[in-house]
């Protein structure tokens, strides 16, 4: 009878060990096409600027980085046309969302679109300055809040409201 009862435990400690082995073989394999997916959607996102001018910023402003043009056509052929479309389509709301939010909440604050340029250069009211080259950017698309005192922040416009109100009024 012991034996038995010790057979069923064996038993079922097995069957656990099992399912967990399997699980955690699942699990790693997913982990692995999402990788893979996340690097090559890193590695081949960003095209270099076809231009290279800089806009100069010297007042309270909101700038909008996306690419020109043929960076556009580049990422368009050499991204994964559903991941690219995707991508696209999230920078576009992303962005108009923002946009309506600065428009209705932060009037004073100046919009800058920067597709048409390399660089930005951000100059204080202490006269100093902060250059970004957008080459450096591995989104596609982004915003860069300044308000003249502090240094540039790069906005999570998906958290548009709080990331406005955390930088111009803190």
């Amino acid at each position: 009878m012991k034996q038995f009862i010790l057979n069923k435990k064996i038993s079922a400690y097995l069957i656990i060990f099992l399912l967990v082995f399997l699980f955690s073989c699942v699990d790693r394999e997913v982990k692995k096409k999402f990788d893979t997916k996340t690097k090559q959607v890193t590695a081949t996102n960003k095209v270099p600027s076809s231009y290279s001018d800089t806009i100069k910023i010297r007042f309270a402003a909101a700038v909008f980085y996306y690419p020109d043009s043929m960076q556009l056509e580049k990422m368009r052929a050499s991204m994964d046309s559903m991941i690219f479309k995707s991508t696209d389509h999230e920078c576009y709301y992303l962005m108009k969302n923002a946009k309506t939010s600065l428009k209705v909440n932060w009037p004073k604050v100046r919009i800058f679109d920067a597709s048409k340029a390399r660089y930005l250069l951000f100059i204080k009211e202490d006269k100093s300055q902060i250059c970004i080259d957008l080459n450096t950017k591995k989104d596609m698309c982004g915003l860069l809040l300044f308000n003249q005192v502090k240094d540039p922040l790069e906005a999570d416009m998906a958290n548009i409201d709080t990331a406005l109100d955390f930088y111009f009024l803190k």
